[in-house]
C-alpha cells in the first residue's frame, strides 16, 4: 500500500523505502519564492524567469477555451503530426508578448520556426512548445501543456511548463531551484533519493518510439529490471521526475523545443538530463532523464546489457 504524504514526494511501499531529504516549502505568495533570489546565479535570470510565468499566463488564456471545443480545427502538417488553432493562436501569443519585452533575444518554436532577435545572435533563445501533446489535446485527454524555456548558448536556464487543464505549472531557473504551485503557495521539488535500479519507477513515453529508433531490447531490459514501468507520456512524465515520484523518463524522435523547458527543471530537483547516449545537450533527438542516483545505472542498462 503506498502511503501519500500531502505536499510531499509520494513514498514507496514499505518494502522499497529510501531515505529522502526534506522539501523545502515555501510560505510565500506568487509565483516565484523572493527568498531564493539572493544568489548570483538565481538573481542572473529572476526577470526571465519573471517573464516566463507571464508568457504561461499568456498561452493558458489561449489554449483553454479552445480545450475539447467542438468546433477545434485541426490540420496535418508535412511530418503528419497535427496541429490546432489552438497550438498557432498560443504561439503567437508568447511570440507577441516576447516581441515586445526581449526584442533582442532569438525564438525557436515548434510551429513558426526560428525567428533572429534584434541583437542577431543566438545566445539568448527562447524555446516553445505551445501546446506538447496536441494528439492529447485534440482528443480531449488533459494530459497537455505548454512548455517555455530560454536558453543561452545552447543550454536551458530558465523552463516553465504549465499544464491548465491539470491546474498545474512548474518552473525553474538555474540556481534558484524547481518549484511547483501548491495550496500553501510554491513547494520546492526534490528528486528522488532511491538507490537501487530494482526500486524504480519509470516512464518510457512509447513502445513505438522505442522500436523506431531499435532500442526495443533495452526497453524490455528496463521493464524486467525496475519496479514499475507505465507510458505516462509528454512533459508531464518529467514533471513528475522532478516531483521524485519517478526514477527515470526516456524518448527518441525529440525536437529541442519537446524538452528544453523540462531541462532546468529536472537539473534544479537534483535530477540529471541527458541524451540517451549521456551527452549534456538537447540536440540530439533523445532524452535519458533521471533522479541523479541512478543515472549511470540506467546508462549501463540500455547500452550494456548484462552477459550471462
Amino acid at each position: 500500500m503506498v502511503e501519500i504524504v500531502p505536499d510531499r514526494r509520494t513514498t514507496l511501499p514499505a518494502s522499497r523505502r529510501h531515505a529522502k531529504s526534506t522539501q523545502a516549502d515555501s510560505s510565500g505568495t506568487g509565483h516565484y519564492p523572493e527568498e531564493v533570489t539572493d544568489s548570483p546565479a538565481a538573481t542572473a535570470f529572476t526577470s526571465d524567469l519573471a517573464l516566463a510565468l507571464r508568457l504561461a499566463d499568456a498561452a493558458d488564456e489561449q489554449s483553454i477555451p479552445r480545450f475539447d471545443a467542438a468546433d477545434l480545427q485541426i490540420s496535418t502538417k508535412s511530418d503528419q503530426s497535427y496541429v490546432t488553432d489552438a497550438d498557432l493562436a498560443t504561439e503567437r501569443a508568447i511570440r507577441g508578448l516576447l516581441a515586445v519585452e526581449r526584442p533582442a533575444d532569438g525564438i525557436l518554436g515548434e510551429e513558426y520556426g526560428t525567428e533572429t532577435g534584434t541583437a542577431g545572435g543566438a545566445s539568448r533563445q527562447w524555446i516553445i512548445d505551445p501546446i506538447d501533446g496536441t494528439a492529447n489535446y485534440l482528443r480531449g485527454v488533459p494530459l497537455w501543456g505548454t512548455m517555455i524555456s530560454l536558453a543561452v548558448d545552447g543550454v536551458p536556464r530558465v523552463g516553465v511548463v504549465s499544464m491548465p487543464a491539470l491546474r498545474r505549472r512548474w518552473w525553474a531557473a538555474t540556481g534558484s531551484g524547481s518549484w511547483t504551485a501548491s495550496p500553501d503557495g510554491p513547494r520546492r521539488l526534490q528528486a528522488s533519493a532511491v538507490e537501487s535500479i530494482h526500486d524504480a519507477s519509470v516512464s518510457f513515453q512509447s513502445i513505438t518510439q522505442w522500436a523506431d529508433a531499435g532500442h526495443l531490447p533495452s526497453l524490455l531490459r528496463i521493464a524486467e529490471t525496475v519496479w514499475r514501468d507505465r507510458a505516462y507520456g509528454d512533459v508531464f512524465s518529467y514533471m513528475m521526475l522532478a516531483e521524485g515520484r519517478l526514477e527515470m523518463v526516456a524518448e527518441f524522435d525529440v525536437q529541442e523545443y519537446d524538452i528544453a523547458a523540462a531541462v532546468p527543471i529536472v537539473r534544479e530537483a537534483g535530477g540529471t538530463f541527458t541524451s540517451f547516449d549521456g551527452v549534456e545537450t538537447i540536440s540530439a533527438r533523445s532524452t535519458l532523464a533521471t533522479n541523479g542516483v541512478l543515472h549511470d545505472a540506467f546508462l549501463e542498462l540500455v547500452h550494456h546489457p548484462a552477459h550471462d
